[in-house]
């Protein structure tokens, strides 16, 4: 099998788990080509991992001219004019309401075009989709357009906030399948799924590399860490009022923040404004074996997120035995059992928050045991060498 991946920005430094399914399924013997809609910012190839698939990954918008537009509408039109006007149609019919909306949906039908040629040219037999946005629009018209086959990996949770914009239910009915990272992400699934399309959605976790965290050992110092987007949707507002109140009993408490984001000037200025500013370091984009190596100098990991899917880094976190504190959304209590395996609070509980990271910082026997029950958890369902032979398998359904 020849199978095209797409996203629209890849490699990202947050988007990992996409880099290593990627090598689990060429670990198999799949042959799997990148594609992304944009090219990745600069910021985001922060280690060898980014850097090696930026320059194998097919740039779609870097390659579009005039000139290849041309070539490949009219050479579909030519080829397969009944496939190409349908999916004209299709793209027509699910544009989302207003010109705004139109012009955007034919931008993406330009494209579709484009890609479709090329993966007619690399011999591509299957196309698959990480983000059910814009470039899984893409996806399906090229799908439609060339004939090549498709499916999609559903995340959330900013689909679900916009799923008729998005015509979530068009492109379940039109995709061969779709891998959804949780019971949850496939339960919302299902509320736009016709009944002869619900079969489709196969629960496929995103997953971790066990080997990066054998030699992972316990640590004494008090050092509470975030992974994640600086954006509103992570809530790190409130760990930062949370941190304030620890620094006032806790002299050796550190809060470091890896990540980037629109939010980081108004987080960096909350900090400083705390009195914790000392206390606080915020690193920007890491590197997976920079996180690594910072989980293995944290004890306690914090994600107060407003919305979620089912984060990696959560995994990430268990599988090197820290204590771990997150909300009770989405698919986290999948991962997460409250008291056993971490600790889960209601989103945006101030007071919640602050109480449970003070009585882990308190506690470090606690951490321990949440810790080895939390690596448990994630071996047995959350390794990545299983979900990528699960995904295998799908391939070699759908194309059958």
């Amino acid at each position: 099998m020849k199978i095209a991946y797409l996203t629209g920005e890849y490699p990202r430094a947050t988007d990992t788990f996409i880099q290593r399914e990627v090598a689990g399924l060429r670990a198999l013997g799949l042959t799997v080509e990148t594609c992304s809609i944009r090219r990745t910012g600069a910021k985001h190839l922060v280690g060898p991992e980014q850097i090696s698939e930026a320059a194998q990954t097919f740039y779609l918008l870097a390659n579009i001219g005039l000139l290849s537009l041309m070539r490949d509408h009219v050479g579909w039109v030519l080829r397969r004019p009944a496939s190409y006007f349908a999916a004209l149609w299709l793209a027509l019919r699910t544009a989302p309401p207003g010109l705004r909306g139109m012009v955007f949906q034919l931008i993406y039908f330009a494209e579709a075009a484009v890609l479709a040629a090329r993966l007619k040219r690399r011999g591509i037999t299957h196309l698959h989709n990480h983000i059910a946005k814009a470039s899984c629009t893409v996806a399906m018209l090229a799908s439609a357009i060339g004939g090549v086959p498709f499916s999609f990996t559903l995340h959330g949770p900013d689909i679900f906030f916009e799923p008729k914009h998005w015509r979530l239910d068009a492109k379940i009915a039109r995709a061969r399948f779709v891998a959804c990272i949780s019971h949850f992400c496939r339960a919302q699934a299902m509320v736009f799924s016709r009944q002869q399309d619900v079969e489709k959605l196969k629960i496929i976790h995103c997953g971790i590399d066990p080997a990066r965290y054998e030699n992972t050992t316990a640590i004494t110092a008090q050092n509470i860490l975030f992974v994640g987007r600086l954006a509103a949707v992570k809530g790190a507002p409130l760990l930062l009022n949370a941190m304030a109140t620890v620094a006032k009993t806790h002299g050796q408490a550190r809060l470091i923040l890896i990540g980037d984001g629109p939010g980081r000037p108004a987080l960096e200025a909350l900090a400083k404004k705390l009195g914790i500013a000392d206390r606080v370091t915020f690193q920007g984009y890491q590197s997976q074996a920079e996180v690594s190596a910072a989980l293995g100098q944290s004890s306690v990991f914090v994600l107060p997120s407003f919305a979620e899917g089912v984060p990696v880094v959560l995994m990430e976190a268990m599988a090197a035995k820290r204590a771990v504190l997150a909300t009770r959304i989405a698919g986290i209590p999948e991962l997460i059992e409250h008291g056993k395996s971490g600790i889960l609070l209601a989103p945006g509980d101030q007071a919640a928050l602050t109480a449970a990271l003070i009585e882990l910082l308190n506690n470090p026997e606690l951490c321990t045991k949440l810790g080895a029950a939390g690596h448990d958890k994630v071996m047995a369902d959350f390794n990545i060498t299983t979900e990528v032979k699960k995904l295998a398998a799908l391939f070699q359904e759908a194309a059958k």
